[in-house]
């Protein structure tokens, strides 16, 4: 290992800056192209100038925009089970519990999830402009289902843990398992919070307009926030992937730089 004239380790460290870069580079231009893509996609909101482009345009279709709103329940809202005075439009609610069991193999205990029950509501509801005084307006959801994307906010999460009782031992011992604790959990889309809505829109009756899940195959997508908070969020993505680049690439072009470094010295001392 002495006879080497560079440490390996060296090799090493310039050959994974060099891949890290090239890695994270890739990552930048595809996060690059996909807000490039975003950007080329119509906003709108539930206002009379979509209506407007509604009737102007073929069929009274817009095949892929985004619209943005606040949620407007049609009817009745569905209240949460934990917290008062909250409503939603859609309600998840999760409910597991957290067993461990005893690995003879390993002499160890071992963490599962079993018994998960999962409740998912969900009411018609339409996006509305904010600080609208009159309502006349607005885009009903299709299917908020059948669309991607994290548009539910956690409202209420709890964890009870299993009592160690004389009952509880014995049967660890005859069972090799035993139970640890049971999660709660509650996500809702909030009446009255933002949302952007990426798919299809079309007009039906004059001024209905429907969000749906595109005919051409594009994701209909949900999301819980404005559509410039969406945006800035890819964009800070594209920040980080290109600084890793630059500083991945420095890193490895200053260790490159340091063996060609130590290599001429070397040469240069056994020409003396």
């Amino acid at each position: 290992m002495s006879d080497l004239p560079v440490n390996p380790l060296v090799l090493i460290g310039v050959g994974s800056s060099f891949a890290f870069s090239g890695l994270f580079y890739h990552l930048y231009q595809e996060k690059k192209k996909e807000l490039k893509q975003l950007r080329e996609i119509p906003v709108f909101r539930p206002d009379l100038h979509l209506v407007k482009v509604l009737w102007a345009s073929p069929h009274k279709r817009l095949q892929y925009v985004a619209v943005e709103g606040m949620v407007q329940a049609d009817g009745e809202p569905l209240a949460s089970q934990f917290v008062p005075r909250c409503f939603g439009v859609i309600q998840k609610i999760a409910v597991e519990e957290q067993w461990k069991y005893w690995n003879s193999l390993s002499r160890t205990w071992n963490s599962r999830t079993i018994n998960r029950k999962e409740t998912n509501n969900a009411v018609p509801f339409s996006l509305v402009s904010p600080g609208a005084y009159i309502n006349d307006l607005y885009v009903k959801v299709q299917n908020p289902l059948d669309a991607s994307g994290c548009y539910l906010e956690r409202v209420y999460y709890k964890v009870r843990r299993a009592e160690e009782g004389l009952a509880t031992v014995m049967l660890q011992g005859l069972s090799g398992e035993r139970p640890v604790a049971m999660e709660q959990s509650e996500e809702l889309l909030r009446v009255g919070s933002t949302l952007t809505g990426f798919g299809e829109v079309v007009l039906e009756g004059g001024q209905v307009m429907r969000l749906q899940a595109p005919q051409d195959g594009r994701k209909f997508i949900l999301v819980p926030t404005d559509h410039r908070s969406f945006l800035d969020g890819h964009e800070s993505t594209a920040s980080m992937w290109k600084t890793l680049t630059a500083v991945t690439g420095i890193t490895g072009a200053s260790l490159l730089a340091k063996v060609i470094y130590g290599l001429v010295g070397k040469r240069d001392d056994k020409s003396k």
